[in-house]
């Protein structure tokens, strides 16, 4: 219908250039961060003004109050190791037992998309076009297994790779934060640039690879290739799934025995060496807020991109081979590289913080400049990319859409997402009056603590959802479930940005837990606190972006699998459907029951093992005996690793069992009834986990006459705010964050399993 003006050669340049750009401005990142030296020798390598205008050529051993300790440094440096080595073990044995799953789950795949066709190899009738002849279902059930592979693989290698960055930083930030907050600001958020962009680049890279090599056997059948594609998003989503349960777990455990035990009981501070749960807590922070993190928004951005080419094969950009077009999603991705990377210029190189009061609006300023100079990169990559007037699938006919439509969607998307993380921010950032009221609610107790903390979080679902409804509402009007797939990319374009925002919190967080244990001056730890608590919110805000854009991504794949299966019309009044409904809606609450509860057991052990090891170890409290830090670490890593597989097992069977029980028309029920609660519930979690958190934080931080008057650190009011924060931290950091991997991730599975429940699913109502 068209004629697009970058040339399909131009289309295969762009996006793996921008790819390697991405990849090469990570290792920059990296290497300044490397400059910083964990070692007590002065580096005169580093005396040049490059170095110095961010600071790395101070000597790091002059203290501000003038002490010269070379004890410091080698500490800070032991700590480091032996947190790194904690995360590193746990995630290979997490890895061990996912591996397992991964290889029996690739199997069930080949067998079942094979046997749709009795595992022949001749060519079949295609899915949309009874007058075309596709390629056999085998080859779906092998490139499907194959690409499941690929995106299993590498969303384990974007978490892994994202741990090993946040602990190499953690104690480098330490050593800045003696120099000033703004040096530890640049390091902490170029260690979170680093996972962003390396993540966002190879999740893009390894797709177009893919889509490359997949094309040399499909040829023209497009159709075919890009629903084997698919399977990229499901292994994706599978390891985030078990990534942010097993880590969400292991950190949650630690977190709340070392609070209950030692802030609450004990009086001692947080992060105290003291404390046998600190290293299992620094360790959780990385498991569970980077590589589970990281695993989850890697598996947004490929269910998002595997939607919107699914749609669009059975479009007129697959109808008529026009390949450009075809690659938009990639190319948006591509575009978000290049503008996440100038808008980190602003926050490393451009503006230089120079007081605490900076960081949170050096923040928020990225994700303002990120979404404003994407919207004009949209309007670019669209122009170029995509003909004047096109047609798109809907639901068996051809809408025609028109480009600028199609910028519209994505651009809502994007703002949806801004909107959703400044609600989210105003919500949970101790600056804003919610968070306060909830910290001034200690003042009678827990009870009223808990009770404000609900109600915030249940207040914070509004306007997050009505952006989420004009997003869905508006992308589906011009562009049907292609635009709803772009708008959900739209959120997603920016991910390199929201990452390195989002891992820079863990990274703070444990920075000043590593100042603690190595007893650096109080100042240090007010510097790496003000970090931390900008991180907070920060992370609340990445939280915000990941429900917002699961819940874009899971309908454009629900419209993506009811097309497939051949369902025209979803009836809510068909007592297949309805039953499906009801019983979707009730899974987020018997998987945040899983989670919940798996926290809580492994707490329960760790509490005990902490009383123990502070009732039996002569001179523990006087601080004249260490700590056995291995048993806790060892409590978290079995608890996670044991606890995970029912919550896991939970979403990923049941839409294989409805499908195949009750057939594709009770399972679409099943995937709207989860993705309308499970939204809700994970933004209301999500959101009142934060605010508690920060309301401990405003209490102990003190730097308001209000503030004051409510602590200080071990007040009434201030253990009433451990408790809350203590019951916020399985809401926020497990069952709020995974509830978006079970929206998203029973939709993809359904859309991989379509052609097999289509062909042989409901055999219990065969019988009826």
């Amino acid at each position: 219908m068209g004629v697009t003006i970058l040339p399909d050669l131009g289309a295969e340049i762009f996006i793996p250039v921008c790819a390697i750009v991405g990849i090469l401005f990570s290792l920059v990142q990296w290497y300044y961060v490397s400059q910083v030296k964990l070692s007590p020798a002065r580096d005169s390598a580093n005396n040049n003004s490059a170095a110095a205008k961010n600071g790395y050529s101070d000597y790091l051993i002059e203290e501000e109050e003038g002490v010269n300790d070379h004890n410091v440094v080698v500490k800070c440096a032991e700590i480091q190791s032996a947190i790194s080595e904690g995360a590193t073990s746990f995630l290979f044995t997490e890895y061990y037992y996912v591996g397992i799953f991964m290889v029996l789950f690739a199997v069930l795949i080949f067998v079942f998309l094979g046997s749709v066709e009795g595992f022949s190899t001749k060519p079949q009738v295609c899915s949309y076009d009874k007058t075309k002849t596709c390629k056999p279902a085998l080859a779906t059930a092998i490139f499907s297994t194959v690409s499941f592979i690929l995106g299993a693989i590498t969303s384990v290698v974007s978490g892994f790779l994202g741990m090993k960055i946040a602990t190499y930083a953690n104690a480098r930030t330490t050593l800045e934060a003696r120099k000033g907050v703004g040096k530890a600001f640049i390091t902490a958020f170029r260690s979170g640039a680093v996972m962003g962009f390396l993540l966002a680049a190879n999740g893009l890279l390894v797709l177009f690879i893919a889509i490359n090599l997949f094309k040399l056997y499909y040829g023209d059948d497009w159709g075919g290739l890009f629903e084997s594609i698919t399977g990229y998003g499901l292994g994706g989503s599978s390891m985030a799934l078990f990534g942010r349960v097993g880590g969400g777990i292991y950190t949650k455990a630690a977190d709340v025995g070392a609070d209950l035990v030692g802030k609450v009981e004990r009086n001692i501070p947080e992060d105290d060496p003291r404390n046998p749960a600190v290293i299992a807590d620094n360790v959780g922070d990385n498991v569970g807020d980077i590589a589970g993190m990281g695993s989850d928004l890697f598996g947004s951005y490929a269910e998002s991109s595997c939607a919107a080419l699914v749609v669009a094969s059975i479009s007129s950009f697959g109808n008529n081979h026009e390949f450009t077009p075809m690659l938009y999603p990639l190319i948006v991705s591509s575009m978000g590289i290049l503008v996440c990377l100038i808008t980190t210029l602003f926050a490393t190189d451009f503006f230089e913080i120079k007081a605490v009061k900076e960081i949170e609006p050096a923040l928020k300023k990225q994700l303002i400049i990120s979404t404003v100079l994407m919207t004009f990169g949209i309007a670019i990559v669209t122009w170029l990319a995509v003909p004047s007037k096109f047609t798109i699938f809907n639901f068996g006919t051809q809408k025609v859409v028109q480009n600028w439509e199609l910028f519209l969607c994505v651009a809502v998307g994007l703002w949806a997402g801004l909107i959703i993380g400044f609600v989210t921010e105003y919500y949970t950032s101790n600056a804003y009056s919610p968070v306060q009221d909830v910290a001034d609610s200690c003042r009678t107790g827990a009870a009223t603590n808990v009770i404000f903390g609900l109600a915030l979080g249940y207040k914070s679902v509004i306007i997050p959802i009505f952006a989420i409804a004009v997003s869905i509402f508006v992308s589906f009007s011009f562009a049907a479930m292609y635009g709803i797939a772009v708008a959900a990319l739209g959120m997603l374009s920016t991910i390199a940005t929201g990452l390195a925002i989002d891992a820079y919190g863990p990274i703070s967080d444990n920075a000043g837990g590593i100042a603690e244990m190595a007893g650096m001056s109080h100042r240090i730890r007010e510097r790496t606190d003000a970090l931390d608590a900008a991180g907070n919110t920060t992370a609340a805000i990445g939280k915000g972006f990941a429900i917002g854009s699961a819940a874009l991504v899971s309908l454009a794949l629900f419209g993506a699998f009811v097309s497939r299966a051949g369902v025209h019309v979803v009836d809510v009044l068909t007592p297949k459907v309805f039953i499906g409904l009801i019983v979707g809606a009730m899974l987020p609450y018997w998987f945040s029951a899983m989670t919940m509860k798996s926290v809580g057991s492994a707490a329960l052990k760790m509490v005990e093992e902490v009383r123990r090891q502070f009732n039996t170890i002569p001179g523990l409290m006087e601080g004249t005996a260490k700590p056995d830090y291995a048993t806790c670490v060892k409590i978290s890593t079995d608890a996670s690793i044991k606890e995970m597989i029912p919550p896991g097992a939970l979403v990923m069977l049941t839409p294989l069992i409805v499908g195949i029980l009750f057939g594709v028309e009770t399972l679409s029920g099943v995937l709207a009834g989860s993705l309308v609660s499970g939204v809700q519930i994970a933004i209301s979690a999500s959101n009142t986990g934060g605010a508690w958190d920060n309301a401990k934080k405003y209490i102990e931080a003190g730097t308001s006459e209000h503030a004051r008057t409510l602590g200080p650190k071990g007040s009434d009011p201030h253990k009433a705010a451990v408790i809350g924060d203590t019951i916020g931290d399985p809401l926020k950091d497990t069952s709020g964050p995974s509830l978006n991997i079970l929206i998203k991730l029973m939709a993809v599975e359904s859309l991989v399993f379509a052609p097999f429940f289509a062909s042989h699913g409901g055999i219990l109502f065969k019988f009826f």
